[in-house]
């Protein structure tokens, strides 16, 4: 059964809420911390936070810029493409502004949401890379809401390994109200459990 033009609009809508939602979930992991903890990376593959704003701010001017022949002004260029190092659009440089990389993040926001506005979710686009696949806006939209959201939560991660903070939104941590003790403890039943399971199974576990 075809969609009505009221529920492809209602459909959008949706998408570009839970979109806006993870876009404002990975500004906000970045309050409050130092320029060095902005930037650090957490992981062995050297995840960190701002270079999630970075990472994500090229693959909106991409997908909804380059791709709908709508390119982002002064865009990232080769943080994505061409003669770029190897996850050179993961990290921030020390001359990249901490402030300029998240209003460039707003501003792609804004780019990204007038071609939602004013493209149907049926517009074909063409990727800017290998095989230069035609996408159709609402495939393009549903891969960046999963993209955003995917990258939300290494953003959650890397922001409790910086200084412990957790939590979905401001004043909306859907975590249990525990204390150190008890998540301390939480974190002791957890262990014991995967211990048991792991001899159970017949691994070697380290001391």
């Amino acid at each position: 059964m075809t969609e009505t033009n009221d529920q492809l609009a209602a459909t959008k809508r949706e998408l570009k809420l839970y979109l806006q939602d993870a876009r404002a979930a990975v500004v906000w992991k970045l309050e409050g911390l130092s320029e060095y903890d902005a930037r650090r990376p957490l992981t062995p593959t050297g995840t960190n936070l701002l270079g999630l704003v970075k990472h994500l701010t090229g693959a909106e001017a991409v997908y909804f810029g380059t791709t709908f022949g709508r390119p982002f002004p002064d865009g990232p260029g080769l943080w994505v493409a061409g003669e770029a190092e190897p996850n050179a659009d993961l990290w921030a440089r020390p001359e990249e502004g901490r402030e300029a990389l998240l209003d460039g993040y707003r501003r792609v926001w804004a780019h990204a949401d007038a071609t939602i506005d004013e493209l149907p979710l049926d517009a074909v686009g063409k990727v800017p890379w290998p095989p230069h696949s035609e996408l159709t806006l609402g495939r393009v939209l549903l891969h960046v809401v999963a993209e955003t959201h995917r990258h939300a939560g290494h953003a959650d991660l890397v922001r409790e390994l910086v200084d412990g903070a957790t939590g979905l939104r401001p004043n909306g941590s859907v975590l249990p109200d525990g204390d150190a003790a008890w998540w301390s403890a939480h974190h002791a039943h957890v262990e014991h459990a995967a211990r048991t399971a792991a001899t159970a199974a017949g691994e070697q576990l380290p001391d």
